[in-house]
């Protein structure tokens, strides 16, 4: 009929005028029958240069070799069609990316009469889609490889997606042991008990990013100082994906910043003074009211032997007063200020202090020290007196039979443990905290520019943790 025939031309026409596409039709056996302008454009061959060849000719050796070819027309034959990517060959054997789409051609009667084969170059997307791919992988590589900084990634719940090597360095974990934990296990237990991981999340989600200062846990359980910044991440229609997490290390920074502070180094002349007028007191009972008391005792003894009956006991018990009134004050001295923390060091005054305390009371003790050198006199002073009231609280309620110190340079200041094999606080301690001296212990690291920790193990004793800095003030 004269429409259809008209209809038929058209499409031809319009066929055979695509650029943008390869249309051509193959016979049933895969040779090319028709050639449009855009096969032209994009395979290089002209008409009569193509017409009657094999289609595999666009194929690279490879997949020529594998019967790739045969295998789309084969698939097109018996579902009716096929689409398929990959790498094609142009007339002068440059790749191009292509996507081709093979429909299989039959008659009224079911009989194969051919392929139609659409082919779209799409190298160009390719590429831009591969350096895409490029970026991200350089931008992983580059996160993956920083080791100043914790970069991280938590899903909308806060658990952690992934992991670099400056997280594990700074914070102490593997990747395979974090992946998966929710964030606040980077906390202090309080923080964690204010609810403030939560809170922080919620702001970072309400404004765009949180961003602060505060102390931060390693795997270990020690605390370091870290500036962290949390980003809320969305997608392109604005839903919550989850959030990116930086953290920096900046526990030097912090000390150093601290030691040319001005109220620190009020702080540490105060400490100074406090601890010049303890020794004072400590030196004047000794060398004045001890010496009085003792040359009291050895007249009393003396007049003693000259008595009998009940005057000479009347002496004696007094005498016996006055020894136990020397011997509190000599502990009364040593608390005060032990001779070998002037004239030996921390260690040394520590376990002097130990001896003392423990003698006849069945108690053991171990220390173990990794220190790079002496703290400068006011953190050893803070540290020893948080060791001083640690260890008094295990002599008077922890019911032990053992006592370990430990003491680490750490972060340029000094880690201290203090564990004991007791029954753990009894119960309510952590009411009347002041009793038992708590308050005090964290107070005095705190004032330090340092931190303090108190672990219970029910029935297995408790452990105290705490670190203060070890930089001499300007």
């Amino acid at each position: 009929m004269p429409g259809q025939d008209r209809q038929s031309e058209d499409i031809q026409l319009l066929v055979r005028s695509v650029v943008d596409y390869s249309i051509c039709l193959l016979d049933p056996a895969g040779h090319v029958t028709s050639w449009n302008a855009g096969a032209e454009r994009i395979k290089g061959y002209r008409a009569e240069e193509i017409i009657g060849r094999h289609f595999s000719l666009f194929y690279p050796p490879e997949a020529v070799a594998a019967g790739r070819p045969e295998q789309l027309l084969g698939r097109a034959a018996a579902v009716g069609r096929v689409a398929d990517e990959g790498w094609r060959v142009r007339k002068d054997g440059a790749r191009f990316w292509a996507r081709v789409v093979i429909t299989a051609l039959r008659d009224e009667r079911g009989l194969l009469r051919g392929f139609g084969k659409v082919t779209g170059d799409l190298t160009e997307r390719r590429l831009a889609e591969q350096a895409m791919r490029d970026s991200e992988e350089r931008f992983r590589l580059l996160v993956q490889n920083v080791v100043d900084y914790a970069i991280f990634m938590l899903d909308a719940q806060g658990r952690i997606v992934s992991w670099n090597a400056g997280a594990e360095r700074i914070k102490g974990y593997r990747a395979e042991e974090i992946i998966g934990r929710h964030f606040s296990v980077f906390y202090p237990p309080e923080d964690v008990a204010a609810g403030k991981p939560a809170m922080e999340l919620e702001v970072a989600v309400a404004d765009g990013r949180w961003e602060e200062e505060g102390w931060r846990v390693r795997k270990d359980g020690t605390r370091f100082w870290a500036s962290v910044v949390i980003t809320a991440l969305h997608d392109d229609r604005g839903e919550l994906r989850g959030f990116g997490k930086v953290t920096r290390d900046l526990t030097e920074r912090r000390n150093v910043a601290r030691a040319l502070d001005e109220r620190g180094m009020l702080l540490a002349h105060l400490v100074r003074a406090q601890e010049v007028e303890r020794r004072r007191i400590a030196y004047d009972v000794h060398d004045d009211t001890i010496q009085s008391m003792v040359a009291v005792g050895m007249r009393l003894r003396a007049m003693e032997s000259a008595l009998a009956g009940e005057r000479a006991a009347e002496v004696r018990g007094i005498g016996e007063a006055v020894e136990a009134a020397v011997a509190r004050l000599r502990d009364l001295t040593f608390e005060l200020r032990p001779p070998a923390l002037d004239e030996e060091g921390l260690v040394e005054g520590l376990a002097g202090y130990l001896r003392q305390v423990t003698a006849g009371t069945g108690l053991s003790f171990e220390i173990d020290h990794r220190l790079d050198a002496d703290p400068p006199p006011e953190a050893a002073v803070t540290i020893f007196r948080i060791c001083q009231e640690a260890i008094t609280n295990v002599r008077k309620h922890a019911r032990a039979t053992s006592i370990r110190l430990s003491l680490v340079s750490l972060d340029r200041g000094v880690h201290v443990r203090v564990a004991d094999d007791g029954a753990g606080l009894p119960p309510g301690a952590e009411g009347p905290l002041r009793h038992f001296g708590l308050i005090e212990m964290r107070e005095r690291a705190e004032i330090a520019g340092g931190w303090w920790s108190l672990t219970d193990l029910p029935g297995a004793g408790t452990i105290v943790d705490f670190w203060v800095p070890a930089v001499p003030h300007a």
